[in-house]
């Protein structure tokens, strides 16, 4: 089983009764051999541009264990569901997620041995730039 992260785009009219609609994104899921591993809601947000008339649409991110056969068959039902206005499957890079978790988890360490918060490093360098003189603007 390879691991998805699928981004769906949901009609923003489901604002009120989105539960169902998820469930049967769900349902598609695991009737193609999938496991949801987790589900992450971003709530309704304004879109870039305008899909299918709809300025706003609700935001829910899946993480799901799909085998790769099965991706195709879940495309095509997405397609003709209409709760789903738009959608989004990838692959992550697992490598580069753990090689970053990894860099995250030193900076840390290092912060702490400084006895600083990972943090505070950012702000550090935030004030840094509001302490430097700027150029006056010659228009």
């Amino acid at each position: 089983m390879n691991q998805y992260e699928i981004a769906i785009l949901y009609h923003p009219d489901l604002e009120i009764d989105l539960e169902k609609a998820s469930s049967r994104v769900t349902k598609i899921f695991t009737d193609n051999g999938g496991k949801i591993v987790s589900e992450d809601n971003w709530g309704k947000r304004k879109l870039a541009y305008g899909i299918k008339g709809n300025e706003h649409a609700i935001y829910v991110y899946y993480t799901v264990e799909l085998p790769g056969e099965s991706v195709r068959k879940v495309e095509s039902i997405l397609n003709i569901t209409d709760e789903v206005i738009r959608f989004l499957i990838t692959r992550p890079d697992l490598k580069a997620i753990a090689k970053a978790d990894v860099a995250k988890a030193e900076k840390a360490a290092k912060a702490a041995a400084r006895g600083e918060h990972a943090d505070s490093s950012d702000d550090k360098e935030e004030d840094d730039e509001e302490a430097r003189p700027r150029r006056n603007d010659r228009s």
